[in-house]
């Protein structure tokens, strides 16, 4: 009874372990849900014909030393490991004489029989679900998922900015956009460039004149890197490409505005190159 408990016990440990491995392939995108549905109806089903063996086992028949339940074991053990015995091999012994090398005719072993024809088995189980129910992922179909996939994910970075730089930004002017370069701005920048841009601290933004280059991408690169030697901090850290897009396009339209108090020009007089300024006429 020792050894029934001892096996029964690795046989559930085993079957435990089958269906944690499910969970972890399938947390990790490698196994779909229909998968583990399909491994889980599997599992049910050898459990429910093994509990019924053992209620066969031990119902219907006296087996106090597990000799009913080990026996398809040991018939199992026999049929791939069966030879013929050496006091018998005379039997087997052909005709043939190679220099007094003898022959026996013995048979392929049987474990060897299985690997043949479970290829042969496997070859049919995967003709039948990678090219009829389609149920698998050929090359082609797993090339097509591969593609959407990084579609998903192209798509998602670009939502995100992650593709914007400074020499990618672009000028914008939706509406939501401006609302966020706004806010960005006045939550961020008005403390040295004042309310309306007029310039404080730091430079007056309403003019022709600009210090580090004029443009969406000088204003993109110089909030993204900053101006330390003018006390100007990088924003790189807290504010993504999206929203460092949106407020270099808001103190582009600030340009021209002309507040009161504006602060004496300083820098050079910024010509917008004709790219720019094709693009910036597209935007508006």
């Amino acid at each position: 009874m020792k050894q029934n408990n001892r096996m029964l016990f690795l046989l559930t440990t085993t079957i435990t372990l089958l269906l944690g491995s499910t969970n972890i392939f399938a947390a990790e995108g490698d196994t779909s849900l229909d998968n583990v549905m399909k491994f889980m109806l599997i599992v049910t089903l050898f459990m429910i014909a093994f509990v019924l063996w053992l209620i066969v086992v031990y119902s219907e028949k006296e087996d106090s030393e597990g000799k009913t339940f080990k026996a398809p074991l040991i018939a199992f053990r026999k049929f791939l490991t069966r030879s013929t015995p050496i006091e018998n091999e005379k039997e087997i012994l052909l005709s043939h004489n190679y220099d007094g090398i003898r022959e026996l005719d013995n048979r392929i072993p049987p474990w060897f029989s299985m690997l043949f024809y479970g290829t042969i088995i496997w070859a049919a189980i995967y003709f039948m679900v990678f090219h009829v129910f389609d149920d698998g992922q050929v090359q082609s179909k797993e090339y097509k998922v591969e593609i959407e996939k990084a579609k998903m994910e192209r798509d998602f970075l670009v939502r995100t900015g992650a593709f914007i730089n400074e020499e990618t930004v672009k000028f914008v002017d939706d509406a939501a956009s401006m609302a966020e370069g706004k806010e960005i701005y006045l939550k961020n920048c008005a403390t040295c460039h004042g309310q309306n841009g007029e310039g404080l601290v730091g430079p007056n933004l309403t003019d022709d004149f600009w210090i580090h280059g004029g443009g969406v991408k000088n204003i993109f690169k110089v909030i993204k890197y900053g101006v330390p030697a003018k006390g100007m901090i990088s924003w790189e850290t807290q504010l993504d490409p999206k929203k460092m897009q949106s407020a270099s396009s808001y103190i582009i339209t600030l340009h021209g505005t002309n507040p009161p108090n504006g602060k004496t020009a300083e820098g050079e007089k910024w010509i917008e190159p004709a790219d720019d300024k094709q693009a910036l006429t597209k935007g508006s």
